[in-house]
């Protein structure tokens, strides 16, 4: 059996023996007396937590809070027990301090006060973590720390953890050294986000910069804060970062062989928000997808249509296929309807009903011309286009389509203009005979 470090063996001897001589402190009266202060100060928070808490749930429930709020409200409600103990230890320490008898019988009073309070501030601050696993590293390695700082115990704890080790050449890995880097990066990663996410705020209400350079401009600040604070943890660790080279030539293989398409997706997603061809708001047909972007991915463009659904299409397609972007370069959009009328009809009349009824919708643009054409002469009626303008093709074009056919048909039904059909007759020139089958009868099968 392989022996422990003597280094390590040393610490834990010395440790044990502080735990020993505490152990055999804790029978002296003022110490008997500080442990039936603690507990009687835990009881009577306990206590309070189960009246208090019933009553903040009852407050809440009573008003309209926002979901931050509840938040908050929750966060308390679940540190009631700890703000109260904190509340009647350091009360009790006080009172302590006022009577000279028992002015030094409160070193175990004041260390439980100390402990509580340092435990509620972790709490409260690695609630700014919104990754849950991370924050619970977090959480309990702060709460270790802080409990080893105030027993004194922190240089043993540090020196044990740090003989634990590992060694690869040049390299030594330890426990205390992965401690450090968890928590030192968790920080970072905390930080990178506060950052990024005010920035973000703050470069989404930006008017001056186009909507795709703002998604460039936060997802290259994303990437750089959060790389800088992995690579940082990386480092404090220890490790080579030079070694990297070895690793993304690995990477770059890989990606040239088995990941073509990942890679084409994600250069296509750049340089659509570099040239600004798409950007968010845009409404674009492709193929048979008609409806808005409502956001651009590293590797796909995200596009809702107007019944609802969100169609995920590579970004590769949007460079490489034809792609109708509506509101590209300004929000006006022309669009084209046809019909016919009878031959009977004042071409003349028609045209100008044609154009006071398209106007007469709501989306069409008044301050642009709607016109109509004549475009043939059909087999049962004279062919027009009508073309007019709107400026909101996100709502859709299909109804405002409707809309100002349904106002041709008004306007045509009042003023007596007739929409044909195709009608046919069949004629039986003198001389011919029109000859009537007669149904055939089935026999009776023999039998």
């Amino acid at each position: 059996m392989e022996q422990l470090d003597p280094g390590i063996v040393q610490t834990l001897n010395e440790i044990w023996t502080q735990i020993m001589i505490h152990m055999r402190s804790m029978a002296l009266p003022s110490r008997l007396w500080q442990f039936g202060i603690i507990a009687v100060c835990f009881a009577l928070a306990h206590l309070g937590r189960l009246w208090i808490a019933p009553k903040i749930d009852a407050w809440a429930r009573g008003r309209d809070l926002s979901t931050a709020q509840m938040r908050r409200v929750i966060l308390v409600r679940k540190r009631v027990r700890g703000i109260i103990f904190v509340i009647l230890a350091w009360a009790s320490v006080f009172a302590l301090a006022q009577i000279k008898t028992f002015y030094s019988w409160r070193f175990l009073v004041v260390l439980a006060a100390t402990l509580v309070t340092a435990w509620l501030v972790v709490g409260l601050i690695t609630r700014l973590i919104r990754n849950a696993l991370l924050r619970k590293i977090v959480t309990w390695g702060a709460w270790i720390y802080v409990t080893l700082y105030y027993l004194g115990v922190t240089e043993q704890a540090a020196a044990v953890l740090d003989n634990a080790a590992i060694e690869l050449g040049g390299f030594r890995l330890s426990l205390l050294a992965i401690l450090k880097a968890l928590v030192l990066t968790a920080l970072l990663f905390t930080l990178a986000r506060m950052i990024s996410g005010r920035a973000a705020g703050k470069i989404r209400t930006n008017d001056e910069i186009s909507p795709s350079m703002r998604v460039l401009v936060i997802k290259v600040m994303q990437i750089t804060l959060y790389g800088t604070a992995f690579f940082i943890g990386l480092k404090s660790v220890g490790f080579d970062l030079t070694g990297l080279a070895v690793l993304s030539g690995a990477i770059g293989v890989g990606l040239g062989f088995g990941l073509q398409k990942v890679v084409s997706n994600l250069v296509s997603g750049v340089i659509i928000l570099l040239d600004k061809s798409i950007k968010p708001g845009d409404v674009i047909s492709l193929g048979d997808t008609f409806g808005w972007i409502n956001s651009l991915g590293a590797r796909y463009v995200s596009v809702v249509t107007r019944d609802g659904k969100e169609y995920l299409i590579p970004n590769e397609d949007l460079i490489t296929g034809q792609v109708v972007n509506w509101s590209h370069s300004d929000e006006f959009v022309r669009i084209d309807l046809f019909f016919g009328t009878s031959y009977g009809d004042d071409p003349h009349v028609v045209r100008k009903l044609a154009v006071e009824a398209a106007l007469s919708v709501g989306r069409v643009l008044k301050n642009r011309p709607a016109v109509c054409h004549i475009v043939g002469f059909g087999d049962s009626s004279v062919d027009y286009i009508l073309r007019f303008w709107i400026t909101d093709p996100v709502e859709g074009l299909t109804n405002v389509r409707g809309a100002v056919y349904l106002a041709l048909w008004d306007a045509f039904h009042e003023h007596g203009i007739s929409i044909p059909f195709p009608q046919r007759e069949m004629r039986v020139l003198p001389g011919s005979e029109l000859a009537v089958k007669e149904p055939e009868t089935k026999s009776a099968p023999d039998r």
